[in-house]
């Protein structure tokens, strides 16, 4: 295999930021990627926008690359935009494939991060990013292995998908056996967790004696150990001896482990079930659920309830449930019987996901496998058609638009008390106050509660941003910056406020609903479609 440095088969181009008063949210001038956080699975998603005329520009198909910590990272540029100084745009040159490039740098990402150099900001500087060596086999091997490779990412996806509908299922069936855990409009009883079973704290023996964890004598877990999509804690890293067991707080089979103490909200509530004997360190309460208590039906109610859950965290730089605080929290508790029915759809349908998961770890492992020998130039090529197209397919490309002419996406308004309407229990009123404004705005355009959804969020989080506040503490294993509390997701609150809003402007005829006019025929004349649309009533 014949290797060449990048700077001899692609073009580079390192990112700089433009002024900051360019910058906007509300889609005015070129798209503007800073850096991973931008990154989806191949493709960045615009956050920002930019209007300034210094600027470094990617273009459509040219390879993304992070080059400030984390560095390696890659996605593949899908239209015309401006990079910042955290990027870097690699353009092939005619030796080189697209695709091939995208996937030789993805699987070596981890050995160009090591490459990074600095203290605060790790950061690869341009002239070690053209040195990096890249296998160049004739061009249409390059477009065979990134169509195989391209192939097993697709069917990987698609596990990782089923995963996710797996649990939007269980979801789903939780929600119609027992309603909304929260509101609660079912009327189930309703008592505090203490009623559940009993609750301990975890407890940590000194590191400084040694003796408490030298042996395997029971697993270790930690808060890594409660992933929030596996039903039970993964296998520990680390054991404690029969001395430290005595120390330390220990459950047996069926007990709930929920993460209590943690750097952010969204890591405060995730839950997962013991199947064996553990102890487990003082980040983590557990419930060893009573008789009348079914662990499966916990697990399920704790999965629907994590952004409940978050809301009695204390807060400040650590956020903390305390075990008064967790013991105090209500919760919905319906009869044995019914929690059991749960229970066996949950046993039914984790058993499909662990099929599904199996075979998900295997697509990966083949992945990992066929990227080692298709770079080292081991795989037989010669039974894999070669693609009609050998360019990027699927890749959107920009329309013919003058940069600063693209539309203004509509943005939601400020709340008129910032300070108030931001707070977690006012955020209903902020909803509505957003959907009035959403339909008086989109007279003419389907109302699509997905779209106002994002539209939301977005704005949310901005408004979050205007609190951010300094943080300097090098014992928290942060750098200092401008870091800022993001808001926790939409939630199941959230979702059936908007559904009742959206049924009471139907009722009042704020909102009419059409079926969509798919075609036209031969006359000119509409043919209406089978879906059926919403759009504010004219004025």
């Amino acid at each position: 295999m014949i290797f060449k440095p990048l700077d001899s088969l692609a073009k580079i181009v390192a990112g700089q930021s433009p002024e900051s008063s360019t910058y906007n949210s509300t889609g005015q001038g070129l798209p503007f990627f800073q850096g991973k956080a931008d990154f989806q699975d191949m493709y960045p998603t615009a956050r920002m926008w930019c209007t300034s005329a210094k600027r470094k520009e990617a273009v459509p198909n040219d390879i993304l690359i992070s080059v400030r910590a984390p560095v390696g990272a890659v996605n593949i540029c899908n239209q015309k935009s401006i990079i910042g100084r955290g990027l870097a745009a690699i353009r092939p040159l005619a030796e080189l494939d697209g695709k091939f490039l995208y996937y030789y740098l993805k699987a070596n990402e981890r050995q160009i991060d090591a490459l990074g150099t600095g203290s605060t900001f790790k950061a690869i500087t341009q002239e070690t990013l053209k040195k990096i060596e890249i296998p160049v086999p004739p061009l249409d091997e390059q477009i065979r292995i990134a169509h195989l490779l391209g192939k097993v990412e697709g069917l990987i996806a698609q596990r990782k998908q089923h995963l996710q509908q797996l649990d939007d299922l269980l979801k789903s069936v939780f929600l119609e056996m027992f309603g909304d855990p929260v509101r609660n409009e079912m009327g189930w009883d309703k008592p505090e967790l203490k009623a559940f079973g009993k609750i301990s704290t975890g407890n940590t023996p000194p590191r400084n004696e040694p003796a408490n964890y030298d042996g395997d004598f029971i697993e270790w877990i930690k808060t890594d150990n409660i992933t929030g999509d596996a039903v039970f804690v993964t296998p520990a890293t680390e054991y404690l001896s029969e001395i430290g067991a005595r120390r330390a707080r220990t459950v047996t089979n069926g007990a709930l482990l929920v993460a209590c103490i943690a750097g952010s909200v969204e890591s405060i509530g995730r839950a997962a079930l013991t199947d064996r004997p553990v102890s487990f360190n003082q980040q983590i309460n557990a419930i060893q659920p009573s008789k009348d208590v079914s662990p499966l039906y916990l697990y399920g109610l704790f999965k629907l309830c994590r952004a409940y859950i978050q809301s009695h965290a204390t807060k400040g730089m650590k956020k903390i449930l305390t075990k008064g605080d967790f013991e105090k929290i209500a919760m919905i508790k319906p009869p044995f019987d019914i929690q059991n029915q749960f229970a066996v759809i949950v046993e039914k349908i984790e058993g499909i996901k662990s099929r599904y998961q199996q075979s998900l770890t295997d697509l990966e492992a083949l992945y990992g496998a066929l990227s080692q020998q298709a770079f080292k130039g081991e795989l037989d090529l010669s039974r894999i058609t070669l693609p009609q197209e050998n360019n990027m397919p699927n890749v959107p490309m920009e329309p013919p638009v003058k940069d600063e002419m693209l539309p203004v996406a509509f943005q939601l308004p400020d709340p008129p008390d910032d300070s108030k309407w931001l707070a977690a229990d006012n955020r209903q009123r902020l909803i509505e106050f957003w959907l009035n404004a959403w339909c008086a705005h989109y007279t003419a355009e389907p109302f699509s509660i997905t779209a106002f959804i994002d539209a939301a969020y977005q704005r949310l989080t901005e408004l979050a941003e205007r609190k951010a506040f300094r943080f300097d503490d090098p014992a928290n294993g942060l750098d200092s910056g401008e870091w800022y509390q993001e808001p926790a997701p939409f939630g199941t609150d959230e979702y059936e406020h908007i559904k009742r809003w959206v049924f009471d402007a139907l009722a009042s005829g704020r909102l009419q609903q059409s079926r969509n006019i798919s075609e036209h025929d031969d006359k000119g004349k509409p043919v209406f479609g089978n879906v059926i649309e919403l759009k504010a009533a004219q004025a």
